[in-house]
């Protein structure tokens, strides 16, 4: 059988989300029979804007283009949260999907969703609540990872991003880093969509 493909598309400006990303491709490949690739969205602004944002040189993870999802059997979205929202550069690159949307060629694949915040109460829920409907009108599945993190989704002795719809960190000023315990739950939510998505895609008995 054909190895279970599952895309990490995500936009990252400081490195948060791209430190999430990378543990979600480990925790997705631990899956036999899974094979995970990053990919991140076009950037939009120019690099002179960037320089006075002091955002770090791009990675050399590939740039992917919206008709290149279809090849995933399944699809997880990172980014970073502007406003209670995903961020600009993540937004346009779903506005682009319009081709696939009027096909309807991502209906059907599960999806799922990791963002970064800058503070506990800067929309770690609501960015998700407000990406569900990009994935809503392609007629995907979403998969959150509800409370299968186990005890690490209540701890509350230290701050902690993620929620019951995906892994998330805390970027505060950008200093910040993703701390072992989000990296853990971005791990488990590679593994656990990685799981579902290749039980999704195996015939039925």
């Amino acid at each position: 059988m054909a190895s279970t493909k599952v895309f990490i598309v995500y936009y990252s400006m400081y490195g948060h989300v791209a430190r999430l990303a990378k543990e979600i491709k480990k925790g997705a490949e631990s899956v036999v029979g899974v094979e995970a690739k990053l990919w991140q969205v076009p950037e939009t602004l120019p690099e002179d804007v960037l320089a006075k944002l002091n955002a770090p040189p791009k990675s050399d993870v590939p740039i992917i283009s919206p008709d290149q999802l279809p090849e995933a059997d399944g699809l997880i979205f990172g980014f970073p949260t502007r406003f209670g929202m995903m961020a600009s550069q993540s937004k346009a690159f779903f506005d682009a999907t319009g081709g696939l949307w009027r096909t309807q060629k991502l209906a059907g694949k599960p999806a799922g969703i990791f963002c970064s915040t800058g503070s506990q109460g800067g929309g770690q829920e609501t960015t998700a609540l407000t990406a569900i409907t990009q994935l809503t009108h392609h007629g995907m599945i979403f998969v959150p990872i509800g409370y299968t993190f186990g005890a690490g989704m209540s701890e509350i002795q230290q701050p902690k991003g993620g929620t019951p719809y995906g892994a998330g960190t805390f970027a505060g000023d950008g200093s910040r880093q993703p701390t072992e315990l989000e990296l853990a739950q971005a791990f488990h939510q590679g593994k656990y969509f990685a799981g579902i998505t290749k039980k999704l895609k195996e015939p039925a008995a």
